[in-house]
């Protein structure tokens, strides 16, 4: 097993390609690219979905290591039309859907696949999105307060305009791991009060003055802005109903491989494959056996989560705090639907 050393791309991987390539042509990496395809171990014939399109990395590089076949979903109709480009060159062996990853298993049964032979997540915002300051994702980049990965729902404006200052402040606490919450929700219904909270450098700059020390190498407003996206987006809810769907879609042997970037994200998808990859550690000899037996559904791959190495956090400093984590499906069964954590709501 790997014991979440770095992992490096070197210079004949496909990641070292692509870097070298993306350094004269401006273009986007995607982060741990060679770890996520060294995870998977793609082949010929086989049927793969790429849960997280975004700008395409995984799905180009998982086209490349086998002639397989790969279903991209992606909620960002931005990133759906850049696929349906995409696929265009690839002769049949790519299809994107425009949806959430949490809705794989509807998404993919008009299709009538075959078994799924792996699975990847790459969790979070986009660099592309981030990137595009009419999106409201960045803090650096004056635009809407928006963070809206699709075009419906609540945007970030409204949850800052709506929420009373006690949910506000629970809300960055709980999906920032913000210690300051108390006194940015003070200090955002202090400013709406005067006037309306609609553009992203307006909230960057209250949160800045109301945190009173800020953490080396972190802008002050990184884990508000977090937070309102996580709500925004309910991007840890979509990440337990994915985690589900993988457990019921992948076939015995298949790979499930996530890469997270914050530790609410790590957490929720290191709590579920160490449960079900270790059932008999969470049966008690006190309690009645289960008329659904839970044996283990999932074999961890790495003891630990993968980290980018050195020099892939040099070329993108946005790879630092990613994390991979990835498992194969046993024979088992799915586990019966968990009574555990349910998301709180934000609206």
């Amino acid at each position: 097993m790997t014991r979440g050393r770095p992992v490096s791309p070197r210079r004949g991987t496909y990641a070292g390609r692509q870097l070298m390539a993306a350094d004269d042509a401006g273009g986007h990496v995607p982060v741990l690219v060679d770890a996520v395809v060294e995870a998977l171990a793609p082949r010929d014939d086989a049927l793969y979905v790429d849960g997280t399109f975004g700008a395409g990395g995984y799905s180009r590089a998982l086209l490349a290591a086998a002639k397989c076949r790969v279903v991209a979903i992606d909620r960002d109709s931005d990133a759906v039309r850049r696929g349906l480009e995409m696929a265009r060159s690839h002769r049949g062996r790519l299809a994107v859907i425009e949806g959430n990853f949490g809705d794989m298993e509807r998404l993919l049964a008009p299709l009538a696949p075959a078994p799924v032979a792996g699975i990847a997540l790459d969790l979070g915002v986009s660099s592309t999105q981030l990137d595009q300051a009419e999106r409201g994702f960045s803090f650096r980049l004056d635009g809407p307060l928006d963070m809206r990965m699709s075009a419906t729902g609540q945007s970030a404006e409204d949850l800052v305009a709506s929420l009373a200052e006690g949910d506000l402040a629970q809300l960055i606490r709980e999906f920032g791991e913000e210690r300051f919450a108390s006194r940015i929700a003070r200090a955002i219904a202090a400013e709406r009060l005067r006037q309306p909270i609609r553009r992203t450098l307006e909230l960057a700059q209250i949160v800045r003055a109301a945190v009173p020390r800020a953490e080396p190498g972190l802008d002050p407003a990184t884990r508000t802005f977090q937070a309102l996206r996580i709500a925004v987006n309910d991007e840890l809810g979509e990440l337990d109903r994915g985690l589900g769907a993988a457990e019921r879609l992948l076939m015995p042997g298949g790979r499930l491989a996530v890469v997270s970037f914050h530790s609410l994200e790590d957490r929720r998808v290191k709590d579920f494959l160490r449960q079900r990859s270790d059932a008999a550690a969470h049966v008690s000899r006190h309690l009645p056996v289960p008329a659904v037996a839970t044996m283990p559904s999932f074999r961890l791959l790495h003891r630990r989560g993968v980290k980018p190495s050195p020099e892939e956090i040099a070329r993108n400093p946005r790879a630092r705090a990613a994390r991979l984590r990835a498992a194969e499906r046993t024979a088992a069964p799915p586990w019966p639907p968990s009574r555990g954590r349910q998301q709180r709501s934000a609206a």
